[in-house]
């Protein structure tokens, strides 16, 4: 008998190896006999700032340059709605003024983010959300930018998986090979390739995914001494904290929320409740 305490709070964990797609470990829940719902895969929740590489990456594919400089300073957009308008906000409530898109993904700035979702188009980013392998249904809409459409753990943790394979993308699979009772092998696992970005933006997403470790927002991950890209998300009330990075051998995301959407709790961000998990387990798998 031991006298515990069962955490309300659940969380969702997924391993791929890049370059050939395959799971290599999956977590869907805290507790299986209590709930058999897979998170990693089943559960479709907004990824808040943990989406902006596909905007960014679109913005690439339309002319922009990590150098590029944007004005952090307040904008206004009409909307449907008791309010009328939308005005996007950074999480820390302040502007900062010029700051090129290098810094901007880096300290994950939401106006930024915004302005530049508005200059390259609903079409062109939801082309390469499809592009990445993202199929949940997306809202064609400027929150998009920042990760107000759900998606799967799975779906995301695929993306990075495909940044780090230099933008070809390998369907994830959990099965490699089946043998029968004598040993033979009867079938393997041929998951679908395709390049889905060009591999020079792919490398240069992958250099503004390394700045976000190196001085941004998952500056605590820079501890693990090992070459890692990656981006924190984090969503309206505190509902839901991911932390999705890679390092050369593997693609790791991880998802920390409450099943019926309610608040994690103040200031619980995706660097705070999301992050220290990745790090436990690039940690271990590294070893």
């Amino acid at each position: 008998v031991s006298l515990v305490q069962e955490p309300k709070v659940q969380g969702a964990a997924l391993v791929t190896k890049p370059e050939s797609g395959a799971i290599r470990a999956m977590v869907g829940g805290y507790d299986f006999e209590r709930s058999q719902f897979n998170r990693a895969y089943q559960a479709v929740r907004p990824p808040g700032s943990a989406f902006k590489p596909v905007v960014y990456s679109a913005a690439l594919s339309d002319g922009w340059t990590p150098s590029d400089i944007i004005m952090d300073t307040p904008i206004i957009f009409p909307q449907n709605g008791n309010r009328g308008y939308w005005k996007p906000i950074n999480f820390e409530g302040k502007f900062y003024g010029p700051t090129t898109l290098r810094e901007a993904l880096s300290r994950s700035r939401n106006v930024i983010a915004v302005k530049l979702a508005n200059s390259v188009g609903m079409e062109k980013i939801i082309k390469r959300a499809r592009d990445f392998g993202i199929r949940s249904p997306l809202e064609a809409n400027l929150s998009i930018a920042l990760g107000s459409s759900g998606i799967t753990l799975l779906e995301l943790t695929s993306l990075y998986a495909t940044l780090a394979n230099l933008g070809r993308r390998v369907e994830p699979h959990v099965i490699r090979w089946v043998e029968n009772s004598e040993g033979k092998n009867i079938w393997n696992a041929t998951p679908a390739e395709n390049q889905s970005i060009p591999p020079e933006e792919a490398y240069v997403m992958l250099g503004l995914l390394k700045n976000v470790i190196q001085s941004g927002t998952a500056i605590k991950a820079k501890r693990l001494g090992r070459p890692l890209a990656g981006k924190t998300g984090t969503t309206n009330d505190y509902q839901d904290a991911w932390f999705v990075g890679v390092s050369p051998q593997y693609s790791t995301g991880v998802w920390v929320g409450m099943d019926d959407k309610s608040t994690l709790g103040r200031r619980e961000t995706g660097s705070r409740a999301a992050l220290p998990i990745w790090m436990d387990i690039t940690r271990a798998v590294h070893e």
